[in-house]
């Protein structure tokens, strides 16, 4: 079943955090009742030292904050802002802390990879842009390439409501006690806009294979062109076939991939798909110019999908994720002309055969890489997983 639309919401498409983070200050500093904060990474930055300022001038003027930043992507989190924010009266918890005690359990690996924020029940934000400098990265790979979206109006109770559950589902874990938030749950804001938009959650629950759902029916329902920027992306059985079944009934598939990574594994396993991909028609991209962290897609230019969600199957079956699945034919164009943007500035197309005539200790790298990350996967992954 597709996810369901509400309508009435304003949607603004937020490029990288150059347009993110004056967005997100903005809002945080004009909070007068609570804030939800959930972030992946958490840096000791000019930018998370900046959030963390904004987060701790709003408890100190009596606005209930609350932030839940992962055990792992934000392992430095305690040492590096914990005392500053419970001393101003900031809420704060890891998600799964014991990650530390590293071990390949496939519990220990869902982790909390959602980057939203919700304030006052008025105004949220969703996308793939951790609590991160862009320019936090080695200088070749500067600045990173990625996307939010503010959303304003009644899709807004909907993460709201979702974030607070979310809250007490750690507080639990953490403290070992049942955790309710006092206040009452606020009115469903009013409507603000004509567009329409799904919150989409990835959970090891009932939302086990959402996001990959609504993937997977908007390809298999493509008629005209398929866009996807994504940066981890080793897609399964079912989303693989869809893609190829698309390019043989005709419509256009490109893909957008990363060609500076910060896990080469990944990326050297992604392309040994790249070759049986090309024979089929669809087309990829690897961007050059900087570091690709974007997890988007446009589909015939009316359906749309922005979140923190990679297509790889840590991402579609074991983390916990947030998408924005769009029905929108003003949004879709204007992030696939951002995205197009990208392709004609900073992206090499790959070409048949490149590969093959890399030297034979390339392309052993390569196979020995999907076998690995293969290997991890079938590991620690669901034994009732949907999309192999």
């Amino acid at each position: 079943m597709p996810p369901e639309q509400i309508p009435g919401n304003r949607l603004t498409l937020l490029e990288s955090g150059r347009e993110y983070f004056p967005a997100l200050l903005a809002a945080l500093d004009s909070a007068c009742r609570d804030i939800h904060l959930e972030s992946y990474i958490y840096a000791n930055d000019a930018i998370g030292q900046a959030v963390s300022a904004a987060l701790c001038r709003a408890a100190l003027r009596g606005v209930r904050v609350h932030v839940t930043v992962d055990g792992f992507g934000g392992r430095n989190f305690p040492a590096d802002f914990l005392p500053q924010l419970l001393a101003a009266g900031v809420q704060a918890m890891l998600y799964r802390p014991e990650f530390a005690r590293f071990r390949l359990r496939r519990h220990r690996l869902r982790r909390l990879h959602r980057k939203l924020a919700v304030i006052d029940g008025r105004i949220a934000f969703i996308g793939g842009i951790n609590i991160v400098d862009d320019d936090n990265a080695p200088p070749e790979m500067r600045p990173r390439y990625d996307y939010a979206v503010q959303v304003e109006g009644p899709l807004v109770a909907r993460m709201h409501q979702n974030m607070r559950r979310m809250w007490e589902i750690v507080a639990w874990a953490n403290f070992k006690r049942r955790y309710r938030l006092l206040d009452t749950q606020p009115a469903t804001p009013p409507q603000v806009g004509d567009q329409s938009a799904a919150f989409v959650i990835r959970d090891n629950i009932r939302h086990r294979a959402d996001i990959l759902n609504a993937y997977l029916d908007a390809i298999r329902s493509a008629r005209r062109e398929i866009l996807i920027a994504n940066a981890y992306f080793l897609p399964g059985v079912r989303f693989g076939r869809a893609l190829y079944a698309a390019a043989r009934r005709g419509v256009r598939v490109r893909i957008l991939l990363q060609g500076k990574s910060d896990h080469p594994l990944l990326r050297y396993a992604t392309q040994t798909l790249y070759r049986s991909a090309l024979a089929a028609g669809i087309e990829i991209f690897e961007y050059e110019k900087s570091f690709l962290h974007a997890k988007v897609a446009v589909i015939d230019g009316t359906w749309a999908t922005v979140g923190s969600s990679n297509i790889d199957p840590f991402s579609l079956l074991l983390a916990k994720e947030a998408n924005l699945v769009v029905a929108d034919r003003r949004f879709a164009e204007q992030l696939q002309a951002r995205v197009e943007q990208a392709l004609a500035s900073g992206a090499r197309r790959m070409r048949a055969g490149e590969f093959e005539r890399q030297p034979w200790p390339s392309r052993l790298l390569r196979w020995a890489s999907y076998g690995l990350v293969r290997l991890a996967a079938n590991l620690v992954l669901p034994t009732d997983r949907t999309d192999d």
